[in-house]
């Protein structure tokens, strides 16, 4: 089996968002790929028919299209970007063997679009804001610019007649410009009195304040309509937005924060406002964070996705909301399910239900939930399945759209070996394929193939897209399967990726233990470069879902709540042993990889379990909790979940891994992001530190001008290379070459 090629990255493709059309005949989707001259990615936009008759047709190559959005009529398509104009741009993967002398004129160009003060989101940007473009497919041609707005546009819908635009963007006074000008500029000093003085992505915060506007698609040239009581608020809302949302009454649903303290808070209300302006009205009680709504057609009410922040390990849960102030408050209408709406899962009406994907013992599937009334007239309590059972065990759900006439279903599946492609679904087909159990009834199977119960596809399911075909089909994706183990009383789960040609129980493979974030997550079968690069060199791959992740109840989920460092190592440590035992892998030879909560469960391991890992990577993580506090963006979160620390101190302590550095014995290779505000790269210098101070072999790696993500193509191939020599370097079973310290 022949080893991946990690500049074979520049050939990956990555679907993104989908919306299907009204009609249910198109879907447009986004798709990321990766232009190796310019070393950035390019998100296009494309759109397909649902019934598979011709290849996507690319509507889009300048990079930055996002957010897709059909107008009523089907005919036309709204959507973000932030470019000058529609330029033409090569993407993909150069030939490996082509010389690159000549391109000295690309390299150049290259150069200044790699400007990292140039990045469309971050501070100091002199790029093009994000605005809305319309394509009118009836008529052909390229997309017109719907706004201007000096600040960018962060998010729009449709009115339901088509003649209008509901945006969101902020709106600074006079002075507030001033401000911006001399800091984005002239590098002027930040100055704030913000509790929440920064957000990951989008920098240091101000006092700007978002608003809705309403634009007139019939009077290009006027100015956009501010709704002077329609604006946003909170700790988050530089990254969650308002989440407008257009009603058939020309109403229009919002979220915001307007607590007497809003920056010490993530509870986000749901409003609505009335499209000619005029006073909004809060229709939630300010104890819940409420996301992406949907009205319900024909009234009745808006349904959200709300989670309750004083209450980390509970379930995220689909809520129906009246949508009068008078009637009674907010609803859950998945209160029974114990199982969280997956991230990412947004609620989709169709006939009288909501569909929405959740996350159920490991797995992202599709749920139907009925509410149980009739438009708001009492009825039944509300009930949820799962539907659509041919998705199997074996692959994700990665994304999900219906159409408004509830005839056509769009999906994304995530196949470990056949790649994340867009499919498309009769709706009624979606249910026709469960056999009627409740979520949450079956459970993983050990050691069996990942997909081997995987119920027969429906006829009108239809591939649309094969975006990594040509990957696929030269390099060998590895094969993916269900293991068990037990810990402290708990099964606990995960999946092993092994290379097609691999049968773990040959025995002493060597193991790579990859480590989800989160921690309230969960791993599943999924297509990743990152794995095939491992698999094809030879390591199985172990993604555990330990306790304190997602997908098996609020119990499982609070295990580790509070309490990081603790089952968390238990589990972990226990799923190695349990391979060990089998005798699939090789004990000696097992490293440590995993990214955020990934990297801080490492911290914890190496600290606390100092014989598991020959050697580790810790990335982008936190390893002494009192000094995260307040220079990360979660004190938040920290606080809801360990206090604050002068006043518990114990408890940061606790969850602390520098604090036990003495132990480590692991070589490690820190990584951390030069402007990361999740998890701040002055961690990652703590833990380098203290290895290197004990004489442990480590490295320290930071990417400037990098968040709390893995970055540019170039950074991305670079942070894999190191990886992968590392665990090479202090693999016992490579001979020494000599050349080491």
């Amino acid at each position: 089996m022949s080893e991946l090629p990690l500049d074979a990255y520049y050939d990956l493709t990555q679907i993104g968002e989908v919306a299907v059309s009204p009609s249910g005949d198109r879907v447009a989707v986004t798709a990321t790929e990766y232009d190796q001259a310019a070393d950035e990615a390019v998100t296009s936009l494309f759109v397909v028919p649902t019934d598979g008759s011709r290849d996507p047709h690319r509507l889009t190559s300048a990079s930055g299209a996002s957010a897709p959005a059909w107008g009523p009529d089907g005919d036309r398509l709204a959507f973000l970007a932030a470019r000058d104009r529609d330029t033409e741009r090569r993407v993909g993967w150069r030939d490996r063997d082509e010389d690159a002398e000549g391109d000295a004129d690309d390299g150049e160009e290259a150069d200044d679009a790699d400007d990292p003060d140039d990045e469309p989101l971050g501070n100091g940007d002199e790029e093009p804001k994000p605005q809305v473009w319309l394509f009118d497919l009836a008529l052909g041609g390229d997309a017109r610019q719907v706004t201007d707005r000096d600040e960018g546009v962060a998010g729009f819908d449709w009115s339901p007649d088509g003649d209008r635009l509901v945006i969101e963007s902020r709106d600074p006074t006079d002075e507030e410009s001033e401000y911006l000008d001399q800091v984005r500029e002239e590098g002027g000093p930040i100055e704030t009195t913000r509790l929440q003085h920064k957000v990951n992505g989008a920098g240091w915060t101000d006092d700007v304040t978002t608003y809705l506007f309403v634009v007139d698609l019939d009077d290009p040239d006027g100015d956009p309509r501010r709704l002077d009581d329609a604006y946003g608020g909170g700790a988050f809302q530089d990254v969650a937005g308002m989440d407008p949302a257009w009603g058939e009454d020309d109403r229009i649903a919002f979220t915001s924060c307007r607590l007497d303290r809003p920056d010490d808070t993530t509870v986000r209300d749901l409003y609505v406002v009335s499209a000619d302006g005029g006073d909004a009205e809060r229709l939630t009680d300010g104890d819940l964070t409420h996301g992406a709504p949907a009205w319900r057609p024909g009234g009745g009410g808006i349904a959200t996705v709300a989670s309750n922040p004083n209450d980390p390990p509970a379930p995220a849960a689909v809520y129906l909301t009246p949508d009068d102030s008078g009637d009674d408050g907010a609803t859950s209408l998945t209160a029974d399910l114990d199982r969280t709406v997956a991230r990412g899962g947004e609620p989709e009406w169709v006939d009288g239900a909501v569909y929405v994907r959740i996350a159920d013992e490991s797995s992202t599937r599709l749920a139907r939930v009925d509410p149980g009334d009739d438009g708001g007239a009492a009825g039944p309590d509300p009930t949820v399945e799962r539907v659509f059972e041919a998705q199997g065990r074996g692959r994700a759900m990665a994304g999900f759209d219906a159409s408004a006439g509830g005839s056509t279903a769009a999906m994304v599946l995530s196949d470990p070996e056949a790649g994340s492609d867009l499919y498309a679904v009769d709706v009624d087909d979606l249910d026709a394929a469960s056999d009627g159990r409740r979520a949450g009834d079956d459970a993983a199977t050990d050691g069996r193939r990942a997909n081997d119960d995987a119920a027969a596809e429906p006829d009108s399911l239809r591939r649309l897209t094969r975006v990594n075909e040509s990957l696929t089909d030269e390099f060998a994706m590895p094969t993916a399967r269900r293991v068990e183990w037990e810990s402290d009383g708990w099964t606990i789960d995960g999946v092993l990726y092994h290379g097609p040609d691999v049968e773990p129980e040959d025995g002493d493979h060597p193991l790579v233990v990859a480590i989800h974030g989160g921690p309230m997550s969960y791993d599943e079968p999924v297509f990743s470069f990152a794995h095939a690069a491992l698999t094809s060199r030879g390591y199985l791959v172990l993604r555990p879902n330990y306790r304190g992740g997602t997908s098996r109840g609020r119990e499982f989920a609070a295990e580790l709540t509070g309490a990081w460092g603790t089952a968390e190592v238990d589990d972990i440590a226990a799923g190695v042993a349990s391979l060990a035992d089998r005798g699939w892998v090789d004990p000696d030879r097992v490293f440590g990889h995993g990214f955020s909560y990934g990297g801080i469960a490492q911290g914890f391991l190496v600290t606390r379990e100092p014989d598991l890992f020959a050697a580790a990577a810790p990335e982008h993580g936190i390893y002494d909790l009192r000094s995260a506090f307040g220079t990360d963006d979660t004190h938040t979160w920290l606080e809801t979940e360990f206090g604050l620390p002068w006043e518990d101190q114990e408890a940061y302590d606790a969850a602390t891994a520098v604090l036990d550095a003495g132990n480590i014995e692991t070589p490690l290779l820190v990584m951390a992001g030069g402007e990361d505000w999740r998890c701040p790269p002055s961690q990652s210098e703590q833990l380098y530190v203290a290895a290197r101070k004990q004489g442990v072999d480590a490295e320290l790696v930071v990417y400037p001008n990098e968040h709390h993500n893995v970055g540019d193509p170039d950074r991305a191939i670079h942070r894999l290379e190191k990886i992968l020599d590392w665990y090479e370097t202090h693999d016992p079973a490579v001979e020494d070459d000599g050349d080491g310290d």
